[in-house]
């Protein structure tokens, strides 16, 4: 997840140390919009060869939510 979790950071414009999976990602911190997301699409595409929902990506509140559906997609 380290690679995931660089680019994330770098996706929300936030300190890398920043990023756990607790992370709020609609919180005063992190640029959590429609640009993230298709950035976020194409980071975990990169990292893990999966291609994730848009609309359920939108709809992750932390980064856990992300790492579960990355988890998800893998399964099939």
């Amino acid at each position: 997840m380290s690679e995931f979790y660089v680019g994330i950071a770098e996706i929300l414009e936030v300190e890398e140390s920043a990023i756990s999976p607790a992370f709020d990602l609609h919180g005063a911190e992190a640029a959590w919009d429609s640009l993230a997301v298709v950035s976020t699409i194409a980071l975990v595409d990169d990292c893990f060869n999966v291609m994730l929902n848009g609309q359920a990506l939108s709809a992750c509140a932390t980064v856990a939510d992300i790492e579960a559906l990355i988890e998800a997609a893998k399964k099939g």
